[in-house]
Order: C-alpha cells, then structure tokens, then sequence
C-alpha cells in the first residue's frame, strides 16, 4: 500500500535548480536511503515531505491517516528541560492520566458512606475505566521505553537529569534523535542520524530501525548503515531521484549496469540523429520539390522522436594523494601508562600503544572516552596527568580536525592554505585547489560562509600538502559525501606513511585499516584485524585465538595453562548469570502479584471491608519488602562483560 508519493517536485533556490520534477512512490513498511553528493537536494526534498517548505510545482499525496516524524541537522527542544523531561512530553497523555487516577485514588481513601454509595460507585468506576485507558496506551510500559532509547542511543542513566542547554551539539542532536522514536510516527525522516553516534549506538539504532514496523526514510553517506537497514535507494543526482528497490551495495551494481546501458542507447540514438540531419542537409541541397518534400518527411519524424536523455553522472571527486617528505623510522609511536582524567571524570588510565611505520590503526570507544583528548596529547596541546608519549625518528605529524578548530573563519579559502604553505607558487597552489573542487572565483570564497563538506576539503587538502609521515585523522569522513570518501579511501589504502584514525564509519574501517583499538577506562584492548573482524571477536571472543597467542610468543603449554583458567573463569561466571536469571524471574513475579494485590485493593467488596482490606495491605507491604530486598540481591552481583 502507497503511503507516501510526490508528482512532479521542483524547487529551486533564485537561478539554482535543486529539484526538478522529482516523482517517486513508497510503500508501507519501506527502508528507503536517499543517496547523493553534498548539495544535491536531499534535505530540501526532506523538508518538502515534512512542509517545512514549499515545492515550487508538483503535488505531494500522503494518507490523511499517518503521521511524520522529521529528524533534521537541527535540533528543536526546550534547552530549559532535563534530557528525561523531554522525553516525558511524548508521553503528556499519560502523565495526565497518571494525575487523574491519583486524585481518585485520595477519593477512594475516604471513609465509605452508605448514604453516599453512588457517589462511591462512581470514583471506582472512573478509576477501573482510566486504568484500563491507561494499560491500553502503554501506561506501564512507557517509562521502561524511555529508559531503553535513551540507553540504547548512548546515554547512561546520570545522565538523564542533565539539562539539554548543557549538552553538546551532538548529544543534543541525540536527544531529539531519541524523542522522534519515542513519538513512533508512521513515517520517519531521518537526516545524518549516525553523525552523533558511536559504534554501539548506531548498531542499537540499526536493530531498531530494522524491527521498526513504521516507513523509514534516511539522509545517509553511512554505507554500512545503508546496507544493514534499507531496501530501496533513491539517487538525487543532478535534480532528478532515480529509484532502486535495493539496498546500497546492490545499488552501487545495478546503476553501472543501467548506466552503461543508457549511454549505449543515448549513444545510438544520437549518432542516428546526426545521420538523419545528414541526409535532411543533403536533399535540401538537392533544391528540388520532392527532394526538399522528403527533406521535411524527415525532419517530422525527427520532430516526433521519443529523445533518450544522457544519463546523469556523479559529480567529480577530489583527487586526494598522500605522500611523506620524509622516511620515519620503524617506531613511530610508543605511549606508556598514559592517563587523564578532568576532575572526577576519568577518561583513561593505564593506556600503552605502539605504532609501526606503515601501520593503519582504528582507535574506537564511547563517546567521551577521551578518543579525541589523546590526539591532542600526542600533538602536546593538552598534558596528560601520567605516563609519556615518545615519538620515534624523523615523525612528522599531520591532524585532521572533526571540528575544523584550525580554519580561520574570516580568511578566503586561497588565504587559508597560502598562509600555511607560502613557498608554493601562484599556478601550484591554484593547481592543488582545482584538484580539491575548488576552481576559478570559488577561491576567494570566505572560509565561514563554506558548508561542512566544503571545510573538510580544505582541511584535507592542508593535510596532502603537509607530506606528514604520521596522519591523525578524527573522524575524517564526516561531512563527506560517498564520493569523497571513497576517493579518501583510495588515497589512504596507497600512503606509505602510519596511520591513526578514530572513525565510526565502518565501511570505511573495512576498507583502510588493519588494527583496531577499543579504548576503556583502564587502557585499550587490541584487535589484530578490520571492523568485520573486530564484529567476529566481540561475539565470538575465542575465535582466531590461538593463531593470535602463537603470533605474540606464547607457548603452547602457556595457552593450555590459560586456557584451563579461563574455563574455571567462566564457569564462575556462567554460575553468577544463572543466579541473576533466577533473581529476574522472581522480581518479576512479585512485581505481578503486587499489581494483583493493588487491583484487588481497588474492589468494592475489598475496601468496604476494613479487615480484609488491612490484610491485603499487609501483603502488599511485605511484598514490597522482599521486592527491595531481591533488587539489592540483584544490583549485588557483579557480571564481567
């Protein structure tokens, strides 16, 4: 069934056509990820769907009966609220409920009046009918829910009284991200959802979207994301969106396909139009009646033949290459016993590393573990609180900046890399512009008027020209489109220097690196291998492990020894686990036979009676005692993950 579908879209912004009569229907239940470079009109189409503008033309049909829900790259929430308030307003039906029943709940309390039983009667009967509306619309539900989304998109339970105009601009983008779902529409429109995330919130929110009965609709260049959650892609390219009902890598081979096969025949079709202009020229040289009759034959059916468009192309990628100046030396970075902490929060502590020449490393963790904080200690902007870092011979080192920090927003783009490589020429520096998309007038534009994607260019052409031998790049694929990113990659994959990278992009990990770091709180523990691999050894811990053990030295008879002691390890553990289940299921239990014992209070025959009444309440009290008693049983055991 249709539930979405738009005739003939166009929009354009002054001379700038962004859209031009864009058609597409999608179906209930539909994953589409919409595709396209930086500045094709992805977001304007979103905004269009949601009404946040106009279409210029065209018509937009949507079922009268669903709702939309629109996660744009900016935020909309009250800054004055706690993060678990504003999640609280989704809910404001609820909450309403929940006062009223707690007014009648103080009536019921009364001392019953025989001469006032309708009165009575009443209040039980408004109590027994809200709380089954209540029950319906997820009354006991809704709080666990909340906890489960803010949770699973990477907020720990301190934090859900903190208040949003504390927040940084990627947890706030988190909090509307976790209010959207919560709101359950039937259709959502989501922009860059995974910018903001780590690699556990994105595989939460993959999960989530996967099992999402509603229709999805995502902005994404996560390739990994795209392929885990759609179905269908849409291309908006050059103004038009061609669909595809398949996920993103199968995509990637059925456009090459329909577009080979489209310059073919536009091909075709034009050599064959140029032949008939031939022949058309030709009997009009003639200069007689019949010859200029079949002259104006021709040019008819000319006229009326059905013309094949030219296929649209990807625009043009940036030509990235790095190269070193100068040869390091085989230790290119020794860390040791590294720590920090800002007060009470400690990020790190016990941390060693050590990087070869040549080596590609991921270093990934939770947001606000201090991924970012040790590349600038590394480049000495900040100090650690203990341990050293040693960089080895002849390192030179090149950083890239999520953040862009280093762009001074007030310089012209020519200004900003001429200042930092002034030995280049006029026609070199020109030349290295052009081969980042940065031709003719485009030079002179001022640095703050750029879009993100224009800024990581910029920062990554600094980058290629500093020839650095050691490359900490910080999330150096967001903001780019596919393109540049494959084209980031391509130049990565052929650079003989080292490599540091912090990055959640997971195509990209695939693709570029051969080590991976997991950064905790008490070190790093190491994976000798790529995401794919890094996603086999979290679920399967003991695979390739004896290949790994023989690799650092061990002897066998030491794998054996460990081997014997981890068993007994996980036995206690697997003892622990089963223990914790019990607890569960007796929690749970008595959970249920509160809520009886509560909804027996609420009968007439059981509060008009004072002894059967106390009874319950004793019951009630005594189960309220062993529920806090099996929960602190419960926080008491500890489970290593």
């Amino acid at each position: 069934m249709v539930v979405l579908s738009c005739k003939d879209i166009s929009k354009s912004y002054g001379i700038q056509e962004v859209l031009k009569k864009v058609t597409f229907s999608i179906n209930e239940g539909d994953k589409v990820g919409i595709i396209g470079g930086n500045g094709e009109g992805k977001s304007t189409l979103f905004k269009i769907i949601s009404k946040e503008i106009i279409q210029d033309d065209g018509e937009i049909f949507l079922d009268k009966n669903r709702t939309i829900g629109y996660l744009s790259q900016h935020v909309d929430l009250d800054l004055k609220n706690t993060i678990y308030n504003e999640m609280n307003l989704v809910f404001q039906e609820l909450l309403d409920i929940e006062n009223r029943l707690h007014t009648l709940e103080i009536k019921m309390a009364e001392p019953y009046d025989e001469n006032n039983a309708t009165y009575h009667e009443k209040i039980i009967k408004d109590y027994t009918t809200l709380q089954d509306l209540y029950s319906h619309k997820g009354g006991y539900t809704y709080k666990g829910e909340i906890s489960r989304v803010l949770k699973g998109l990477g907020f720990l339970e301190e934090d859900f009284d903190k208040v949003i105009e504390t927040l940084s601009g990627g947890q706030k983008t988190r909090v509307s991200l976790c209010k959207l779902l919560l709101k359950n529409p039937d259709i959502i429109l989501l922009d860059e959802p995974t910018n903001h995330l780590d690699l556990d919130a994105i595989e939460w929110l993959e999960e989530y979207l996967k099992n999402y009965k509603g229709t999805v609709l995502v902005i994404s260049h996560d390739r990994f994301f795209l392929d885990s959650v759609t179905n269908n892609t849409f291309e908006v390219i050059n103004g038009h969106v061609n669909c595809y009902n398949v996920s993103y890598t199968k995509f990637i081979e059925q456009r090459k396909k329909n577009f080979e096969a489209q310059l073919k025949a536009y091909n075709l079709q034009q050599a064959e139009i140029k032949r008939q202009e031939a022949i058309i020229e030709k009997f009009r040289s003639f200069n007689r009646e019949k010859s200029i009759r079949a002259a104006e034959s021709r040019e008819k059916a000319l006229e009326k033949m059905e013309k094949i468009d030219a296929p649209d192309k990807d625009k043009e990628a940036s030509k990235i290459k790095f190269e070193t100046s100068v040869k390091s030396g085989h230790d290119v970075l020794h860390i040791e016993n590294l720590a920090k902490s800002y007060g009470e929060n400690k990020l790190f502590s016990n941390l060693n590393m050590d990087l070869k020449r040549g080596e590609k490393v991921a270093l990934i963790g939770e947001n606000g573990r201090g991924k970012t904080t040790l590349f600038k200690i590394i480049l000495e902007n900040i100090e650690a609180d203990n341990g050293k870092v040693i960089l080895g011979t002849n390192v030179n080192v090149g950083y890239y900046d999520q953040e862009q920090s280093d762009l001074n927003l007030s310089k012209t783009i020519i200004d900003e890399v001429w200042d930092e490589f002034p030995k280049l020429t006029t026609s070199k520096l020109r030349s290295a512009l052009a081969s980042f998309l940065f031709t003719g007038d485009d030079v002179f534009k001022i640095i703050n008027t750029l879009s993100g994607g224009e800024k990581c260019r910029i920062n990554l052409l600094k980058l290629m020209l500093s020839k650095a031998n050691l490359l900490l790049l910080d999330e150096p694929t967001n903001h780019l489109d596919i393109i540049s990113r494959e084209a980031l990659e391509d130049a990565l994959l052929t650079y003989d220097g080292t490599l540091l990278v912090i990055s959640h992009d997971r195509y990209f990990l695939n693709k570029v690196i051969n080590r991976i770091l997991e950064l905790k709180e008490d070190g790093t523990k190491e994976y000798l291998g790529n995401y794919s691999y890094y996603q086999e050894k979290k679920v399967n811990p003991n695979r390739f492990e004896i290949l790994e053990e023989l690799a650092n030295g061990k002897t066998k008879t030491q794998l054996k020894e460990e081997k014997k002691k981890k068993k007994e390890q996980e036995k206690e553990e697997k003892a622990q686990k089963l223990k914790l289940k019990k607890l569960e299921d007796d929690i749970a239990k008595a959970e249920d036979d509160l809520l009886s014992l509560q909804e027996k209070l609420c009968l007439e025959e059981v509060y008009s009676n004072p002894t059967e009444s106390e009874r319950i309440s004793k019951e009630i009290k005594a189960l309220e005692e062993k529920i806090s008693s099996l929960y602190e049983e419960w926080e008491g055991i500890e489970i290593n993950n």
